[in-house]
């Protein structure tokens, strides 16, 4: 199956990687560099780039506010730490969203967003025009939301971390009964970076034989090799984090691709997938090259004009340009119609 992205793009079954850039909250709040994550993702030869459309009033409770805690993030040595705080600093607003959007468009390379409200769904598709709309792992059970977004017919990606197969299952059919078939389920482990045995690539086998959906993987591990194992898996989506900086403060700096790395992804996925084929065994090389590498019946010795010919009289030689061995059973029993010196390729008009 295949979910249509636009005109001339379109994702599953066939069609080269759709590779996204996932920028995530990566810009740190700072626009301009966010438009050169954009550039970058762009270079590497990303398909699109995807960013998060939440704010301090549509992720959290005011509850983890209080709690002024969420995981690991790396932000508690600044003197002016607060999660709200850090929060409010690294959202996107809904006018630089349309701004990123813009930019995205001008330089020819896909947009899109995760919301995490309906007002955020209503703004990427009204106002975004976004292609598609990804559904983070955290919402996958999260029906109301499901079924909104369903509601507005675009593709939707959803990844599925933090799930087991009934929710995934409960979850499509959500999207499903919404009137919405248009799905790219994303394979995901929400750890920030798996161990490789969490990872279990073998899923993604699962949810091919449970869906007639295209599978895609959404990585969250250090390098390139886990998602390119994915492709050859048959993963016709990789999302991967992008920043400029590994280093650089932030949530997810630490587990997302530099530019290089994009890059390698971009074009190793790309040439696995060619290398993939179609499953139809049939001869490639050409007859130049069949004739150089296979072997001719020849003989083992000199054979004289009139003697018949044994299994002990030839052998099989390289190049093929003449009787294949296969044709030794014709030629047993059979007297030599001419002298055929040692090593000479044999015809069939010698015997």
């Amino acid at each position: 199956m295949k979910v249509k992205l636009s005109q001339s793009c379109n994702v599953g079954s066939g069609e080269k990687p759709y590779i996204i850039a996932e920028l995530g909250s990566n810009h740190n709040g700072d626009m301009e560099l966010a438009k050169k994550l954009i550039d970058s993702a762009k270079n590497a030869g990303a398909d699109c780039v995807k960013f998060q459309s939440w704010s301090k009033d549509t992720i959290f409770s005011r509850k983890t506010y209080e709690n002024n805690y969420f995981l690991s993030d790396d932000y508690r040595d600044r003197e002016d730490y607060t999660l709200e705080g850090i929060v409010d600093e690294y959202s996107i607003s809904a006018n630089e969203l349309l701004d990123m959007k813009r930019y995205a468009d001008k330089i020819g390379i896909d947009f899109t967003s995760t919301p995490f409200s309906k007002g955020e769904v209503d703004f990427l598709v009204n106002d975004l025009g976004a292609n598609f709309i990804k559904v983070a792992s955290m919402d996958l059970n999260n029906y109301p939301l499901l079924k909104y977004i369903a509601a507005m017919g675009k593709p939707i990606f959803l990844s599925t971390g933090l799930s087991n197969l009934s929710e995934i299952d409960a979850a499509i059919r959500t999207i499903e009964q919404a009137g919405n078939n248009q799905i790219v389920i994303l394979h995901c482990v929400s750890l920030y970076p798996p161990e490789d045995i969490q990872i279990n690539l073998r899923n993604m086998d699962t949810l091919t034989q449970a869906y007639p959906y295209p599978i895609g993987f959404s990585d969250h591990t250090l390098d390139t090799c886990i998602p390119l194992a994915a492709v050859a898996r048959g993963a016709c989506v990789i999302e991967k984090h992008f920043t400029l900086d590994k280093n650089m403060e932030g949530w997810d700096h630490k587990v997302s691709a530099t530019p290089e790395e994009m890059r390698r992804l971009v074009i190793d996925s790309k040439r696995i997938h060619d290398a993939l084929g179609t499953g139809r065994i049939d001869r490639i090389e050409n007859d130049e090259r069949l004739g150089a590498f296979r072997r001719s019946i020849v003989a083992s010795q000199e054979i004289l004009k009139g003697q018949v010919i044994t299994e002990s009289m030839i052998d099989y030689k390289r190049p093929g340009t003449g009787l294949p061995p296969e044709a030794m059973v014709y030629m047993i029993g059979k007297p030599a119609k001419r002298l055929i010196k040692f090593d000479e390729i044999i015809n069939l008009a010698d015997f």
